[in-house]
């Protein structure tokens, strides 16, 4: 039975068990920030589980990719250990249970699958009598292959949880290990587990009690690839239809054959494996990064980069997996096939970018390690695992795996540190221009601070000058302030601070930007512009409207925007960065190619036609759960309290954000992109501009356009044909201009030719012309030279050009060979001229600063000409 036949047998029984069958959910979790990848076939109906969502149906069955990372060491070395694999499972929210899940579980292995009850063996939890007596009643299991084992209960921490039953099928006494006590549970692979019932009946509280649950759940998983390696023989998954079309495809590659040597069998199954995981990955929307599921891909992609090498693959080759990868998946994931060209591109770019460093870090690696044996020594210093990181891309993981190869470890507390400090010193370089050194404020703020965007009063509690407390900040003086409440909003998520005046009875503040301490402390840094204030003042506040108003328009702007480029460029793009101010606006995304001009205007046309609609927004507040059910985008990296503010655009846009927006997409008034380009690998950047900012844009480029019309004496309308008529005009002047030079240069070739000397056994072309550009003066070289073909001819030719003179000597092969040297010619000439140069002995080329002196230098090359025949 075939992977695909396997996939679909199992999906088609529970459907006809009543079971809703689903396709496979993205390996990037659904606003669920706990995760970084999917891993586990439940992992996607979490919210069902817990009862916090209504499922679409109480029987649901998939077939679910997931990406574990945990024990990637062992990827390769053993015949069941994986990154990327396929979870098979059938699950119930509340509605059937142990009775039904144990009888569906057996008929599908014995009846379906058709495997000997006689070669199954079941586990149960110790104290789980309900399971046994199904097992042992219902089902007819002997007693004596009914294994009770402790840890067969499935729980993490507080939350549901339960006892679990799994299925394992005896594949016979050659595949164990031979000792006595070989048994289930035993390590060797003679009893292989393939399928696992978690009876989620229990909700364990943060005492550890377990409080039976009013509607228990069913969670079933069973993974693919072991079952496949049972039904189709074989003694490992790698072997299987699901794995091994990429371990021949890359025997042909590397030349090697499966099953000659461990060491390349290792290699082999890590590309096997990494390849399904590293395709699947991009094609779920992941790019290589330094962070976050985007640094697990990039891992997994120079880690099989890295054993191709070791079989000696010089030249890349993970670009041709994606292909038979996708033929793997044809079936089951037919997008991945869909979007082929765009993985090959990711891959092709990360494998050519590690590439580029690979040897260098591998031969600096290795001269570390000669290094320790030598001291006799086992640890590498963490600062030099670092730089293996920082300058040659290993990622620390992959460094680990090549030491604990020879026997080493590495100070992976000193590489945290190195890590550590580089990071401070990125968000020092970031903010250095911005920084303000502020004391601990806990013992001086004793009263609580509020922020209300209505407020326009509010007392001085707290002034700050030179990073310290002072009592009164004075005419011209630079300070930041603190207020009893605030409507300032302070910089954050990319949204810049408001600015504004704060007033008392004796001074006023210009305040340029309003920001937070770590504590969510607001703080106003500007400068008194007259009089003075004092702690203790009541003041009056106002915030500058209009550059708020304008922030606004762009804040909500990005929003939309990030919509609309998923909508046209892919699902993949996420915001990676923002800047967000009254003049513009700028969005960081993740794509790893140029956006075409014609999706940007299809991007610019979406977000418009939203302006049009005049969508109000709503802006609600509510838990990070209720979110996720909305589908509200969460930003990932992001740090989300308990509370979050969620903004909504009708069904355009909704997003987390505790930003300032707009009541209706309406005010924007019109958005218009300004540039589109590269940030960094897999990062773009559009800026764009709105409202007031948008028209002045708009304006300014019709004007440019009306002047270059008026220019070319024509309409703007027109002005599109008029440019094409003058640039084919040109064009054809300069094809007339270039027939007029090159007769001209024939000409020059001729006069030149006639006046040639004769200096020993050479033919001499020595004199100056006037060409000043180098390229056409070396052209002209070459053509005289080509006259005196067959001959001992010499060129020297000698071009003023302002403040400087040009020198090109050109050799035939039988000048050459009577000592004639070109490098030496024009170098004899530059020294006359206050130059110098040299070249090949054919073909050479020299400066010189003094123009004046061109003829006395034509003289001393002849000389040298002269000169070099004699020796």
């Amino acid at each position: 039975m075939t992977g695909n036949e396997l996939r679909r047998k199992f999906l088609q029984f529970f459907a006809s068990k009543d079971h809703l069958v689903l396709p496979s959910y993205s390996l990037i979790p659904e606003n669920d920030p706990t995760l970084l990848l999917i891993g586990a076939g439940m992992a996607p109906f979490k919210p069902f589980f817990t009862g916090k969502m209504k499922p679409p149906h109480l029987r649901i069955a998939t077939s679910q990719k997931c990406v574990r990372t945990g024990d990637i060491e062992n990827v390769g070395r053993t015949a069941r250990h994986h990154t990327f694999f396929e979870m098979l499972g059938n699950f119930s929210f509340g509605d059937y249970f142990k009775k039904d899940a144990i009888a569906w579980g057996w008929e599908f292995v014995t009846k379906e699958l058709g495997l000997h009850p006689d070669k199954l063996w079941v586990t149960i939890h110790t104290k789980d009598d309900e399971a046994y007596e199904i097992w042992r009643n219902d089902i007819g299991v002997p007693a004596e292959r009914i294994v009770r084992m402790e840890d067969n209960f499935w729980e993490i921490g507080p939350g549901p949880c339960g006892p679990c039953s799994e299925i394992y099928v005896d594949l016979g006494p050659e595949r164990g290990c031979g000792k006595p006590g070989c048994a289930v549970g035993c390590d060797c692979d003679r009893y292989l587990e393939i399928w696992n019932l978690v009876f989620t009946q229990f909700d364990r509280d943060e005492a550890g009690n377990y409080t039976p649950l009013a509607k228990k759940n069913i969670d079933t998983g069973a993974g693919l690839e072991r079952i496949a390696s049972v039904l189709q023989n074989k003694k490992s998954n790698f072997e299987t239809d699901l794995l091994f079309p990429i371990i021949a495809h890359m025997e042909k590659v590397a030349g090697v054959k499966y099953g000659a040597a461990e060491a390349t069998d290792v290699s082999l199954k890590v590309i096997a494996d990494h390849g399904r995981s590293l395709v699947v990955m991009i094609g779920d929307g992941i790019l290589p990064a330094n962070e976050g599921r985007g640094y697990v891909l990039r891992r997994i992609l120079r880690r099989a980069v890295r054993h191709g090498r070791l079989m000696g693959v010089d030249k890349p080759f993970l670009t041709d997996i994606v292909d038979v990868v996708a033929g793997i998946f044809a079936e089951p994931f037919p997008d991945i096939g869909e979007k082929r060209a765009y993985i090959r591109k990711v891959v092709q770019m990360e494998e050519e970018r590690f590439s580029a460093t690979l040897l260098q870090g591998l031969d600096l690696l290795t001269k570390h390690i000669e290094e320790i044996k030598a001291a006799g020594g086992t640890m590498l210093d963490g600062n030099a695992a670092f730089r293996l990181y920082d300058t040659y891309g290993f990622p620390w993981e992959l460094t680990d795996e090549i030491l604990a190869e020879n026997g080493m470890t590495m100070d992976k507390a000193a590489f945290d540190a190195a890590m550590g400090e580089q990071r401070e010193r990125a968000r020092a370089a970031r903010s250095e221009n911005e920084r303000i050194d502020l004391p601990d404020l806990a013992g001086v703020i004793t009263e609580p601070l509020t922020q209300d965007p209505c407020a326009d009063t509010a007392q001085i509690v707290v002034i700050l000058k030179d990073g310290q407390v002072v009592p009164e900040a004075s005419d011209g003086d630079e300070a930041a302030v603190v207020l009893s409440v605030t409507p300032f909003y302070a910089e954050s998520g990319g949204q810049i601070g408001d600015a504004g005046v704060i007033a008392g009875p004796l001074g006023r503040m210009q305040v340029g930007t309003a920001r937070k301490l770590p504590d969510g402390t607001v703080y106003h840094v500007g400068y008194v512009a007259e009089g003075a204030l004092k702690t203790g003042d009541t003041v009056k506040i106002a915030v500058e409207i209009p550059r708020h108003k304008a922030t606004a328009r762009n804040h909500t702007a990005t929003h939309l925007l990030h919509a609309a480029l998923k909508q046209v460029v892919g699902s993949h793009v996420n915001q990676a960065g923002s800047l967000v101010g009254p003049d513009r606006l700028r969005f960081d995304f993740t794509h790893f190619a140029p956006v075409s001009d014609a999706e940007l205007a299809e991007v610019e046309q979406l977000v418009n036609q939203a302006i049009l609609d005049n969508i109000p927004l709503a802006v609600l507040e509510t838990t990070q759960d209720v979110a996720k059910e909305m589908g509200a985008v969460a930003l990932f990296g992001e740090k989300y309290g308990r509370k979050v503010r969620v903004v909504v655009a009708g069904d355009f846009s909704k997003e987390l954000c505790g930003g300032s927006h707009v009541g209706s997409t309406a005010e924007i008034g019109l958005f218009k992109i300004v540039s589109e380009a590269s940030v960094g690998s897999g990062l773009r950047r559009i800026e764009a501009v709105t409202g007031s900012g948008a028209v002045e844009y708009v304006n300014s480029r019709e004007k440019i356009l009306v002047a270059a019309a008026a220019i070319l004496k024509t309409r703007p309308e027109e002005l599109a044909g008029k440019v094409e008529a003058l640039t084919a005009e040109i064009r054809e002047v300069e094809r007339e201009l270039a027939r007029a030079n090159a007769d001209k240069a024939k000409g020059e070739v001729q006069r030149l030719a006639e006046n040639a000397k004769q200096i020993g056994g050479c033919h001499v072309i020595s004199a100056q012309v006037a060409i000043p550009d180098l390229a056409d003066l070396r052209s002209l070289a070459d053509m005289l030279r080509d006259r005196l073909a067959g001959k001992a001819g010499v060129i020297v030719l000698a071009a003023v050009q302002a403040d400087k003179v040009n020198f090109v000597a050109t050799a035939t092969p039988q000048a050459v060979s009577l000592g004639a040297h070109a490098g030496n010619i024009v170098k004899a000439a530059a020294a006359v001229a206050g130059g110098g140069g040299g070249g090949r002995p054919d073909m050479a080329q020299a400066g010189g600063k003094l123009p004046a002196k061109a003829e006395e230098a034509l003289k001393a090359a002849e000389e040298a000409i002269a000169n070099q025949q004699k020796k």
